[in-house]
């Protein structure tokens, strides 16, 4: 049985076993969604509990570090807390804060942002203004994308997602953050797959062919893309599937295939083939129209997008004489809700698809003062910089894992007079801001709900040369 003594002046001598309940109460929410309390001056971390609640928790995980538990008993509950409308809410582990009401999830993401730079930047804390969340009037059915593990249950086909801590695939029939046009697509498509008997790919034995259901809708245009990630790239009876798929959803303008054959949790391999309709459909962003391909990043609700970049807008303050670098571009969205106001903009992913589509998204809208190039941001821009370009202004919005050191150490090189980021992570975010907190004061932190009813919180900051 694992056991931990407490050390303490308090508690000195006193052990804490998994399996033993204890009482707690629920000081905030965590950045994954879990209750944070402390017991015996050790912190501990409750799945579905909520902050100003009082609970029986039983020890799931000891370490010298923290605690992880589950709840026994809610002896108070938050005024906060309601039921969740999802019916597998509790073992899909999609959504992480369902039973939180939104107002409390828009308080509670917030609080995330601080926890993070209470922890990696408190030096840039003092006096820092830290806005209220940006949430959703509709904060359902938002997001224009899916992306689906097949499998079988009893020769039936099932989509969904692996339940928390577990590889048990729970089937997601109407998921009820997921765009509605999205769901139907899924089905049908489960459906196809089914009754043409095509192979689904089996996690265990590596064996099977199907292994993803990947669909895409322009919320605006009505335009969908269904894009089948297989292990291999000859799939049997492919023509019926196509005129099966173009038959029952003729909103579907775009069918592609990419191949992923290796034994990994990415979604996409590197070769992606055309099938059937478009290679590409079509999405509006206020003004904008893009083409997006199978590959592409494109935020996954357009809705709040519209409220994220321009919140980019108002923090880049352009004039129209600045140099714009848009790092980790993407389909070039950030950069050409800006692009107007900037005198050049320039930017670069490592995608080349997403390159190929940002290029034609600029021509189609225009900006002939608007350069992209295939590359890593922490490459690029060192070289655009010896040419003799130097930017006056930098966006990046990266992945999760933040900004690359590179990137970081050629921003503090260049010292553009200021950096917007957009960040995904506030833990990273708070990382890279201590990083180049000797060179840039944060302005403010406005935090935008992208994701509604999950702990994921995006937040820009606005960095300004000291």
């Amino acid at each position: 049985m694992e056991r931990i003594k407490l050390k303490n002046t308090q508690q000195e001598g006193a052990v804490l076993e998994v399996g033993q309940a204890f009482p707690l109460t629920i000081k905030r929410i965590g950045i994954n969604g879990e209750g944070v309390g402390f017991f015996k001056r050790k912190v501990v971390f409750v799945q579905g509990a909520l902050p100003g609640e009082e609970v029986v928790a039983v020890a799931t995980k000891v370490l010298p570090s923290m605690i992880e538990a589950k709840i026994k008993k809610v002896r108070k509950k938050s005024a906060d807390r309601v039921e969740p409308p999802c019916p597998v809410y509790d073992q899909c582990g999609g959504c992480q804060l369902q039973h939180l009401s939104y107002a409390a999830q828009l308080r509670g993401k917030r609080d995330i942002v601080i926890q993070a730079f209470e922890r990696y930047a408190k030096f840039a804390l003092d006096g820092l203004d830290i806005r209220p969340t940006i949430g959703m009037e509709e904060p359902w059915n938002y997001r224009n994308k899916s992306q689906l593990q097949v499998g079988l249950d009893k020769q039936k086909v099932i989509a969904g997602l692996y339940g928390m801590n577990s590889h048990q695939l729970i089937d997601i029939s109407d998921c009820m953050v997921q765009h509605q046009s999205t769901n139907q697509v899924t089905q049908v498509v489960k459906t196809i797959l089914e009754e043409l008997q095509i192979s689904i790919y089996n996690e265990k034995t590596g064996k099977g062919l199907v292994r993803t259901i990947v669909t895409r809708v322009g919320i605006q245009s009505g335009e969908l893309q269904v894009i089948l990630i297989t292990t291999k790239q000859e799939i049997p009876k492919r023509d019926q599937l196509v005129e099966q798929i173009k038959k029952r959803l003729p909103d579907v303008k775009s069918i592609m295939q990419n191949i992923n054959g290796e034994k990994t949790s990415l979604i996409f391999g590197d070769r992606t083939l055309h099938l059937g309709g478009k290679e590409t459909i079509q999405e509006v962003l206020g003004d904008l129209q893009f083409e997006l391909s199978a590959r592409a990043f494109f935020q996954l609700n357009p809705v709040q997008t519209v409220k994220l970049y321009d919140e980019v807008k108002r923090a880049a303050g352009l004039t129209g004489t600045e140099k714009l670098v848009d790092a980790y571009c993407g389909v070039g969205t950030i950069g050409l809700w800006l692009a107007e106001n900037a005198r050049e903009l320039r930017g670069m992913d490592v995608i080349s698809e997403s390159i190929d589509d940002a290029r034609k998204n600029a021509v189609k809208h225009g900006f002939k003062h608007a350069k992209y190039e295939v590359g890593k941001a922490e490459d690029v821009l060192p070289r655009w910089v010896k040419e003799g370009w130097k930017p006056d202004v930098v966006v990046v919005d990266p992945p999760r894992t933040g900004c690359d050191k590179g990137l970081l150490d050629t921003l503090k090189k260049v010292k553009p007079k200021k950096i917007v980021y957009v960040s995904c992570n506030p833990s990273t975010l708070a990382k890279d801001v201590a990083e180049l907190g000797k060179l840039y004061e944060v302005k403010y932190l406005q935090p935008v709900d992208m994701f509604p009813h999950t702990a994921h919180v995006e937040a820009v900051a606005w960095l300004k040369l000291v």
